[in-house]
């Protein structure tokens, strides 16, 4: 092996040496130097043995953080059962309706409820489905190339989202409960149908604006349209089921007795157990440190509806959005976050620690780029969203953790994650929380014009 590797590299050596003046190539000279360098450093070797027969993540990671565990929290929101997304993308659908659910546990004393996220999930890809179709014919005058139409069609479903989908179609359709739309396997695994749902929209696009070129008025597109989505609606209903337009349920107290049975739709169900007003008395903060403070911004393109709101959040300082979590967990009031999970994360132990791996000891290198660097250059953005609903406090007052809720079933510390501080300040993007936990200086700047963003910046292309 050792042989075909040294061969392998003196015929790639000749073959550069063949072309002496490279322009921002790599030269031979360069290659010797690489290999050189790398062969100098007895370490490499062993470093390469590990690698091939342990991995990455093993070897990288952090023993000390295994002996310095503490999962004590001094305030928390007591939440009821633990949901799992299993493989779908569904997270901020799941964690924008355990945010919900146990705001109706707590204001009900009920034994247990969990809300059905398949029913929403239905009514997300049908509305989704419009915003597209409709988009298409918006744009149908301007060529394929055009950026925004390209983003379109690079973009025609998909199963993830933000919390002003939760708002806008929890509104709009109401809540039931797991029990009266159950998960489907397709629910649960939503990455096969996701591509056939995508690939009948872009034809159906496609037929609109070549419709639209032939001389098509707005009805006739109109009627294209709705003859479209029926179709959507039947792939839907044969994948996920139907969703009721009514349903019988009885309310229990803490113990589980029945106290009554009442015969529902999804809007009134919502209306009794909750009636928030999720479109006005929520508000959602960034950190974005690439970008400036204290400015409103809106996604352009960016919501689950045609009718709905675009994604609009004010920017702040780590320092004021832990302020609005902190006043929101020690009322007993669960939120909305999202954060790039990915990073850090030890699965097993279900923690989020800058210390859990050592990846530069590892590959003898420095990862130097600070949250705002890695935001621009794609290296982080938002990937998962969960329920924030705790923080342990510190004689001061500073947070030293944070306790999460998460749906990935019973991983991770018992379907929770525990985040440090330190972490939340470089991976935590996004807080949906209550305006009333929110400062007199944050409730001003929400009143200015937002700055619009276009539907494909780089930290909006995710979850």
């Amino acid at each position: 092996m050792t042989k075909r590797i040294t061969l392998s590299i003196f015929a790639l050596v000749t073959i550069l040496n063949a072309f002496p003046d490279n322009n921002g190539e790599i030269s031979a000279d360069m290659l010797r130097d690489f290999r050189a360098s790398y062969e100098d450093k007895s370490a490499n070797k062993a470093r390469h043995n590990a690698l091939n027969a342990a991995g990455i993540e093993k070897l990288a990671f952090n023993e000390k953080v295994r002996n310095n565990f503490d999962d004590h929290f001094s305030h928390k929101v007591e939440t009821k059962g633990i949901t799992d997304q299993k493989s779908s993308g569904r997270c901020w659908l799941f964690t924008g309706l355990n945010v919900l659910r146990a705001q109706a546990i707590a204001k009900h004393n009920l034994p247990k409820l969990t809300f059905s996220q398949n029913y929403n999930f239905f009514f997300d890809q049908l509305e989704k489905a419009n915003l597209f179709l409709q988009g298409v014919i918006d744009t149908s005058d301007k060529p394929m190339e055009d950026r925004q139409v390209e983003w379109l069609f690079q973009n025609p479903i998909a199963d993830g989202g933000t919390f002003c989908g939760v708002a806008d179609i929890v509104t709009k359709y109401g809540v039931v409960p797991t029990e009266v739309m159950a998960e489907t396997e397709v629910a649960n695994s939503t990455s096969a149908f996701r591509r056939h749902l995508a690939t009948r929209l872009r034809e159906d696009g496609l037929r609109l604006r070549q419709a639209k070129a032939k001389g098509a008025d707005e009805k006739a597109l109109q009627d294209m349209k709705t003859k479209q989505l029926g179709e959507v609606y039947k792939m839907l209903a044969l994948t996920l089921g139907e969703p009721p337009t009514e349903f019988t349920w009885t309310k229990r107290d803490s113990k589980g007795n029945a106290i009554e049975t009442k015969t529902y739709t999804p809007q009134s169900f919502y209306k009794e157990l909750l009636g928030n007003d999720l479109k006005n008395d929520y508000i959602m903060l960034m950190n974005d440190p690439s970008r400036e403070y204290w400015k409103v911004y809106r996604i352009d393109y960016d919501r689950h509806s045609y009718d709905g709101q675009d994604w609009t959040y004010l920017n702040v300082p780590m320092a004021d959005l832990k302020d609005a979590a902190i006043k929101s967990i020690k009322d007993s009031t669960a939120m909305y976050f999202s954060c790039d999970v990915g990073k850090f994360l030890d699965r097993e132990r279900g923690t989020l620690d800058l210390e859990n791996f050592d990846y530069e000891s590892l590959f003898d290198t420095k990862f130097g780029m600070d949250k705002a660097e890695r935001i621009s250059t794609w290296a982080s953005a938002s990937s998962h969203a969960m329920t924030l609903s705790g923080v342990d406090l510190d004689a001061k007052g500073d947070p030293q953790k944070w306790l999460i809720e998460n749906s990935w079933g019973k991983s991770g510390h018992d379907g929770y994650l525990i985040a440090t501080d330190d972490w939340m300040d470089e991976y935590l993007f996004r807080l949906v929380v209550d305006k009333k936990y929110v400062s007199p200086k944050i409730l001003k700047a929400l009143k200015q014009e937002p700055v619009t963003l276009p539907s494909w910046d780089h930290l909006f292309i995710t979850n």
